[in-house]
């Protein structure tokens, strides 16, 4: 990971990727340790956080996911929007990458690895909930980590921002479906009311209240104090909420994890496998067939390439539970996200047409 950091830095003229984003799998990788380490130790008494709950939603961990959502809705510029008539076969290559292949392939992916590949070593009786913690990364196309990855591949800042609020708008009315249909297909018992308030508690109310704070803002102190002094302000809450959320996750997970210490690998394998895939269906899609210029091109692959991971998260934790093969799934994905979309950005810094 370490070398093609080098390349990427020397590649782009010295631009960095931030302290908190480069080394987050690194960051990830210590919260397993100390999320194990306190599991051990505190033993049944830290089972007082999973009960702190409403509506299968658990407080403590709603709170945390808030605030890493809600710094990244403000964000998203919906008047954006209006700019897509300009250069619309970007976005309409974004929407049928994110929401007609993605959710599908990864559940493909996810269904022959943990159901069929992995029969020795995961109990087919919890099979399905490690498909389903893929299911959810596969329905969450990237909100936040794309615009790192388009700036350090030299994509179109605005049309990035365009591509991504279109896919933010499409969440609002087409993950619900998407995540319900595919696990439905394979036979998992959903509870609606609790997918429908997590998509409620961790996009609309974040987005509502991302979108009249960036308003109120830019009109108080204005676009240049917004963008360059608040938003870098208050990223850092974002991630620091994302560590503390896996630190309870994986002090739940630890005694799986140490019963089967493989799990982590296993589930990486199909994850990474689909965002090499899904990659290079979107980067020589849109360039050998639809001919977008790599600018617009570039973003587009790491969109699809990457994950809304914290709405992945916060659903998986509300629909299946705290100690849910699902939400180790999920947290999976964040670890593998940095190396493997680093990975890609090289690639596209190299190939660059």
């Amino acid at each position: 990971m370490s070398e093609l950091r080098d390349v990427v830095a020397a590649d782009k003229s010295k631009k960095n990727i931030s302290f908190f984003d480069k080394y987050l799998t690194l960051w990830v990788a210590l919260c397993i340790i100390i999320g194990i380490v306190i599991g051990h130790f505190a033993g049944d008494s830290i089972a007082i956080v999973s009960s702190l709950e409403i509506a299968k939603v658990n407080i403590p961990v709603a709170v945390l996911i808030w605030l890493m959502i809600y710094p990244m809705m403000l964000q998203i510029d919906f008047t954006s929007i209006k700019q897509v008539g300009k250069k619309p076969k970007g976005v309409i290559w974004t929407v049928v990458i994110n929401w007609l292949i993605k959710p599908f392939t990864m559940a493909f992916f996810a269904w022959i690895f943990f159901a069929k590949i992995y029969q020795a070593w995961i109990d087919p009786a919890l099979a399905g909930e490690y498909i389903a913690g893929a299911i959810l990364l596969g329905a969450a196309p990237c909100t936040a980590m794309v615009f790192v990855w388009s700036y350090l591949s030299d994509g179109d800042p605005n049309y990035t921002l365009v591509q991504v609020s279109v896919n933010d708008l499409i969440i609002l009315v087409a993950f619900v479906p998407i995540v319900g249909l595919l696990l439905g297909i394979t036979d998992i018992k959903i509870p609606y009311d609790t997918l429908v308030y997590s998509v409620l508690i961790f996009v609309v109310v974040p987005l509502v209240a991302g979108v009249i704070t960036q308003r109120l803002l830019l009109r108080s102190k204005g676009e240049d104090w917004f963008k360059n002094i608040f938003l870098p302000k208050l990223k850092p809450v974002s991630i620091i909420a994302l560590l503390v959320t896996l630190i309870f996750l994986f002090a739940f997970q630890g005694q799986n994890i140490v019963n089967n210490p493989l799990i982590i690998l296993l589930a990486a394998v199909p994850l990474v496998i689909q965002t090499y895939f899904i990659f290079f269906i979107a980067w020589y899609g849109g360039r050998k067939l639809l001919k977008l210029s790599y600018p617009i091109c570039g973003p587009a692959a790491m969109i699809g390439a990457s994950n809304f991971f914290e709405l992945a998260v916060a659903v998986a934790i509300a629909l299946f539970g705290l100690q849910s093969p699902a939400a180790l799934v999920t947290v999976v994905g964040v670890l593998v996200e940095v190396p493997v979309m680093l990975s890609l950005v090289w690639f596209a810094n190299r190939n660059r047409y």
